[in-house]
């Protein structure tokens, strides 16, 4: 999807019908909805979907869980801001097509 059209339709009520189940959890988090952002992605065990839920969990402060989940994606725990962590996702799995 490209970057406009992502950041475009944050300001809908729904996410776009195109955006794979990774994107669905990365927009509705951005909309301040965490709950359909976690419930979208915490049953997958796939790498991308591991590193969704380790963000998603180090937003809400569980950090042995967040840390739990980083070691399952293979990533490191991410230090810097949750915005800039959310850029960098949105970038990687939005932007860039899984």
């Amino acid at each position: 999807m490209e970057e406009f059209a992502f950041m475009e339709s944050l300001t809908d009520e729904v996410a776009p019908r195109n955006l794979s189940v990774v994107q669905q959890s990365l927009w509705y988090f951005k909309k301040g909805d965490w709950q359909t952002a976690h419930h979208l992605i915490d049953h997958l065990q796939d790498p991308v979907s591991c590193h969704i839920h380790a963000f998603l969990h180090r937003v809400e402060g569980d950090l042995p869980n967040a840390r739990y989940w980083y070691n399952r994606a293979n990533k490191p725990f991410y230090q810097a801001s949750i915005e800039l962590e959310w850029k960098e996702l949105v970038s990687e799995y939005v932007f860039n097509e899984l």
